[in-house]
């Protein structure tokens, strides 16, 4: 064990899932264990409330509402999408972050994220050594895009790919009910780079005729031309047509299918940002095909949507939180906690670590070999990588037909730094 005593910090950042806060969970449980943590405190919206030093006392809080942090959706100690850039551009940032650990004695750093925030971790990790300011700093996997480098798969995944199947089924049945008017359906799903979230709507075709019968992902380039003969073959055979498009879908020349000529929004990243593509996709379809077409958008609902979430997607988000502060009293540090699948037999994992500045450079897509050689339906394969990633409910506290969420009292830490501008 590590002799390394003090306080520790628990963060979220980008975007919320319905599983994030069980990693929340997770880490004051454990932390709740171990005698080298004395305080556990959480930062208010992320590495943002480190800068601005709005830091809540976590052991203030009841056990019973820390409990209820795995059925609650969304981020509950608030999250941002603020990054830090390199050392040499964001030193000052950095440089804060270590005055205000120091001031409050912060000796271990947990940090709830995906890629820019594993980057981020490492950056302080290899200050505080720089800097001679002993400290433990552990990533925790989160983000619904299934992304991340070195794991099997990510926390928040799961319930997504569950409720976006469900959504499909449901929504096919609709379509199905319509045939005769409302012929074809787009349903668009979130997925810049990768086409996990959309593969995941293949889960609802139980029958060859269920809903959806095209799927379209970023990892396979678009043809205008193949798509229309797609849809023409699926309608032909059934009188109907449903499809799954990624928002992040791409012509054959690279661009997104939503661009036009004239710049995009960018998001405070910079990254464009997407959406639209099954207004595109309707349009198409309704030009080129002439039949009548709807089209749907889930929007943020699909990435909080507590009242269908997987309970292993629940599970393991909780104990990714667990094994980080484990790891960590334990004298590792410089690492994000990943999710090892077993080979063979029944579905069950296991946690591993990798280095944080791996995690920060790495993408991982939907392998190609996962989609049919049309590219426009995921194979078997994929299908039984994803289900047992939906499996099981969360049991919800309920009053008044709808379901309850916690709230943190937000006691907060009183503070010992000068007032900082984040710039």
């Amino acid at each position: 064990m590590s002799d390394l005593k003090g306080n520790c910090l628990v963060a979220q950042s980008g975007g919320p899932t319905a599983v994030i806060n069980a990693s929340v969970c997770g880490v004051i449980q454990e932390a709740l264990a171990h005698r080298e943590i004395e305080g556990i405190y959480g930062a208010y919206n992320g590495i943002l409330g480190v800068l601005k030093e709005e830091l809540l006392d976590l052991r203030a809080e009841d056990p019973e509402a820390v409990e209820m942090l795995k059925s609650t959706p969304s981020a509950a100690l608030g999250s941002c999408r603020h990054k830090l850039k390199n050392l040499a551009e964001s030193r000052r940032d950095y440089e804060r972050v270590l005055e205000v650990f120091k001031a409050h004695n912060i000796r271990y750093f947990f940090y709830i994220g995906g890629n820019d925030s594993m980057d981020t971790a490492a950056k302080l990790k290899d200050l505080s050594a720089q800097l001679g300011y002993e400290m433990a700093v552990m990533g925790v996997p989160k983000t619904i895009d299934n992304d991340l480098a070195f794991t099997d798969h990510c926390p928040g995944y799961g319930s997504v790919a569950k409720y976006i199947a469900v959504s499909a089924m449901e929504a096919g049945r609709d379509t199905e009910s319509l045939y005769t008017f409302d012929t074809c359906a787009v349903l668009e799903t979130m997925g810049r780079n990768a086409g996990w979230i959309t593969a995941a709507a293949a889960l609802a075709r139980r029958y060859e005729e269920d809903a959806p019968h095209l799927v379209y992902v970023p990892e396979v380039s678009f043809s205008r031309e193949k798509f229309i003969e797609d849809v023409r073959a699926v309608h032909a055979k059934y009188g109907r047509c449903f499809i799954a498009a990624s928002e992040g879908m791409r012509w054959d020349n690279g661009r997104y299918v939503t661009e036009d000529h004239s710049a995009l929004a960018k998001d405070s990243f910079g990254h464009a940002q997407l959406g639209g593509v099954a207004q595109v996709l309707k349009h198409i379809i309704e030009k080129e095909l002439g039949l009548k077409t709807r089209w749907m958008m889930q929007g943020l609902t699909q990435r909080n949507a507590m009242h269908f979430a997987s309970r292993t997607d629940r599970d393991e988000a909780w104990l990714c939180g667990a094994e980080a502060v484990r790891q960590a009293v334990s004298g590792v540090s410089g690492f994000m906690v990943t999710l090892e699948r077993a080979p063979h037999g029944p579905y069950r994992v296991q946690t591993g670590l990798a280095k944080l500045e791996d995690v920060a450079n790495g993408e991982k897509k939907l392998p190609r070999e996962w989609m049919n050689e049309q590219g426009n339906f995921p194979t078997a394969e994929f299908l039984d990588y994803a289900r047992p990633l939906i499996e099981g409910e969360v049991e919800l506290p309920m009053a008044g037909g709808l379901p309850m969420f916690m709230r943190f009292r937000k006691e907060w830490l009183v503070p010992k730094c000068q007032p900082y501008k984040v710039g």
